[in-house]
């Protein structure tokens, strides 16, 4: 099944993988594109596990989708009874959901035969020093997390590096090249998103580009931010030196490449973690260190 924005483009797909490895390829290389897919609306879903405050859960991350680009800014959203029943909510939750993110301007909402509701990308509101919903993830949540990233993005770039198809490769590059061409920490964390999805239908593989989309809805946004001078270097040529061993069809280099690359993301955010902690125990607003546990 598929619905089309007003553009003819296809934004909201169901995906099936046939048995033979042609349909398998354009099943994988489906999931990564961005739009409101079936992927990204398990990806959505995936980590949700009670029904306590579920309109905000569905909100926050709609959200990060949008903000990560995996939902394109301007794409229609299906209706209110479609959209709710492949999210698995009742309508009133996902209304509910709506309104927050028309409050955040993250979505828009045309009345009228054309109108619809759309997804709106906001102005990048950045800032200096730790992103704040980083307090949300204890250092043991890191940790696991960063163990997990390791283990499906050194698979998926050891697979890729075997079965990647030239055109693929040529996709690869062009999302380095936007990398490094990025203006701000919001078109780098979108490039670098889409870098890894590229990176994961080139392997072929639906389940890891399911894995890859959940890990970007679920703290894409924490990447890339605070992140400048050589530093911000190092990390470009680090995914430009990935894509060099993918095309050299390098397997374990590409996986070792990837490993160190989640490595680095992961003790960056350990110590921004470890520096809020620090913030919280000391600030004079707060009558005991308990709060930051």
């Amino acid at each position: 099944m598929s619905i089309e924005n007003s553009s003819g483009s296809v934004v909201f797909r169901t995906i099936t993988t046939e048995s033979g490895s042609g349909d398998k390829r354009m099943a994988a290389k489906s999931q990564a594109e961005f739009g409101l897919t079936t992927a990204t609306i398990r990806a959505i879903l995936r980590a949700d596990t009670d029904a306590t405050g579920r309109a905000d859960q569905i909100a926050q991350r709609l959200g990060q989708a949008i903000r990560l680009g995996l939902i394109l800014d301007g794409e229609q959203l299906p209706s209110e009874s479609e959209l709710s029943r492949r999210l698995g909510v009742a309508p009133v939750t996902l209304r509910e959901a709506l309104a927050t993110l028309r409050e955040r301007g993250l979505v828009v909402t045309r009345r009228g035969r054309a109108g619809g509701t759309l997804a709106h990308m906001p102005v990048d509101d950045d800032v200096d020093g730790p992103p704040p919903r980083l307090r949300e993830f204890s250092t043991q949540d890191i940790r696991e997390l960063g163990d997990h990233r390791r283990a499906i993005s050194g698979m998926a770039a050891r697979l890729a590096a075997e079965r990647a198809l030239p055109e693929e490769i040529d996709d690869l590059r062009t999302q380095v090249d936007r990398l490094s061409a990025a203006g701000t920490p919001g078109d780098r964390r979108r490039a670098d998103a889409q870098l890894s999805l590229e990176i994961a239908a080139a392997a072929q593989s639906t389940r890891l580009t399911h894995e890859e989309q959940q890990f970007r809805v679920e703290i894409g946004d924490l990447l890339w931010q605070p992140l400048a001078g050589d530093e911000l270097a190092a990390s470009i040529r680090s995914r430009s030196a990935l894509v060099d061993a993918i095309a050299a069809h390098e397997s374990e280099r590409a996986r070792e490449l990837a490993e160190e690359n989640i490595l680095v993301d992961t003790q960056r955010l350990l110590q921004l973690r470890i520096a809020l902690y620090s913030t919280t125990l000391y600030s004079p607003a707060l009558s005991s260190p308990r709060s930051a546990t």
